[in-house]
């Protein structure tokens, strides 16, 4: 397959075109917006996608429709924005004019003290009003779930979000009435060509293509393929970790397909956990709370379901609950492609069922059988934008004599992977939906794992939160009316 090559990537930063041929793989967008391009108004406070200070928005066309997302800049590498519009908070306002309406609205019910923080939140409360100019406290909380403020008690913050469109009229709004024209430079960029940049292994390469991709992983198998960063930006910015050569997947539209038929649904390894909500939500109602929790909404913004399992964290959030869903993965290598079932595609800590030159490229996951009875609980220090300590799924078929015909339980955060609990379901197989019955599994369930301790929880603790987890879930599923406990006694679990 012969392709055309650029040397060089091509972005808008807020009204002017970037057109870049010499840039570093590791250079984040937050280091270029402040040490290149001198816009300051963007801060760093954690440098790992944490605080949210550093949020900006990136605008990209997706199936002809242009499309604003807030992310961390502080993660977000400069090579993944070919055909991107970045939007950064010194372009609100025009100086020695009126302030930008979310600006407005900030000042006028106080919710800036400090002050550092208060770009970040500004930058995530636009991209809400511009997607949902009135929206309830639950859809503005969700917004700031990635942005930090250690001053005000986010009170004032949420009052703002509520203010904004009486400041301020939202077709009046740059980025709404110059949206077709924006478009239409976005589109005039995109060229459908390969894109490298650098010589040798400091490089990176955004492929024309799938197809193209695959290609260009089966000649360079060590080269470190990147999609949202959301982890691999940490390697970065906290161990200083050289991942060149670089090949970048988020301009792909190819990878962020998601298709549905009568076997489930199935999910382009590209699709950030945003794009994939509203589908895991219709069809998978039990993953609503957990999908809601996966960092902040600028992670789930840029970060990817098959970044999470290609990843092969122990206590990533999604593989605990698609093992438990029978899900699999397809791999491929350049034209050749095979299917795995997810449970087995993790062999051992950072160690995973995948060939040199072979990716992740599709996740498939089945629909429920009726009147199965699933849950996934994940256990943290705090309840939003953190990382589990503990992540339990679990699926099991009760026939109509009250016996157990099938189990799958699966955890996150107890062993070197994520890993089905054998015996537990061994033990829970033809038993009694009863207590007693559980009771027995949960002997089992110690030899399952011998989890480690570490700064997020102790082995002790690990272990009892999953016995603990397996009761829950027996108590919620074995009545008539489901038990649903409060929010406080799910973190006490």
């Amino acid at each position: 397959m012969t392709v055309e090559i650029r040397k060089t990537i091509r972005f808008l930063l807020n009204d002017r075109l970037v057109e870049l041929s010499t840039v570093s793989p590791v250079r984040t967008l937050l280091d270029f917006l402040r040490l290149d391009r001198e816009l300051r108004g963007t801060k760093e406070g954690c440098a790992e996608g944490d605080c949210g200070a550093c949020t900006v928005l990136v605008g990209r066309l997706l199936a002809g429709r242009l499309k604003y997302e807030t992310v961390n800049a502080c993660i977000r590498f400069v090579g993944s924005l070919d055909g991107c519009h970045v939007v950064t908070v010194d372009a609100l306002a025009v100086p020695g004019g009126p302030l930008h309406p979310v600006q407005q609205a900030m000042v006028d019910t106080h919710a800036s003290q400090c002050g550092f923080c208060t770009p970040g939140f500004v930058m995530s409360l636009y991209g809400l009003w511009m997607e949902n100019p009135k929206p309830s406290i639950d859809e503005i909380e969700k917004a700031l779930q990635g942005n930090l403020c250690r001053c005000t008690g986010y009170a004032a913050i949420v009052r703002a979000a509520e203010a904004i469109s009486s400041v301020g009229d939202l077709a009046s709004d740059p980025l709404v009435r110059e949206r077709e024209a924006i478009s239409r430079q976005l589109a005039a960029i995109k060229d459908n060509k390969r894109v490298v940049v650098g010589e040798g292994r400091d490089r990176f390469i955004l492929p024309a293509s799938l197809d193209d991709l695959a290609e260009v992983y089966a000649t360079e198998p060590d080269a470190r393929i990147v999609a949202g960063s959301t982890d691999v930006g940490l390697w970065v910015t906290k161990f200083m970790r050289d991942i060149s050569p670089v090949v970048h997947l988020t301009h792909l539209e190819e990878m962020r397909r998601i298709e549905v038929d009568t076997s489930g649904v199935t999910l382009g390894a590209g699709v950030s956990y945003t794009e994939a909500y509203p589908i895991i939500a219709e069809h998978f109602p039990q993953l609503r709370e957990l999908w809601n929790r996966i960092g902040g909404q600028q992670v789930r913004n840029m970060g990817t379901v098959g970044g999470n399992i290609a990843n092969g964290s122990p206590i990533g959030d999604t593989p605990p609950a698609l093992i438990a869903l029978g899900a699999s993965v397809t791999l491929r290598k350049n034209k050749e492609r095979r299917a795995v079932p997810l449970e087995h595609f993790f062999i051992e800590y950072g160690k995973q069922d995948r060939q040199p030159g072979e990716f992740v490229e599709s996740l498939h996951v089945p629909f429920l059988e009726q009147d199965v009875r699933y849950a996934v609980y994940k256990i943290t220090k705090r309840l939003d934008e953190d990382i589990s300590a503990v992540c339990g799924a679990f699926r099991v078929n009760v026939d109509d004599a009250g016996r157990v015909s099938d189990a799958v339980i699966a955890f996150g955060g107890m062993a070197g992977t994520p890993k089905r609990a054998a015996h537990a379901e061994a033990a829970l197989m033809g038993a009694d939906w009863t207590e007693a019955g559980i009771e027995h599994a949960l002997t089992a369930l110690a030899a399952d794992y011998t989890p480690l301790t570490d700064w997020r929880a102790s082995a002790d603790y690990r272990l009892l939160v999953a016995k603990n987890l397996l009761r829950r879930f027996y108590l919620e599923t074995s009545t008539a009316e489901p038990i649903r406990l409060d929010r406080a006694v799910r973190m006490a679990v």
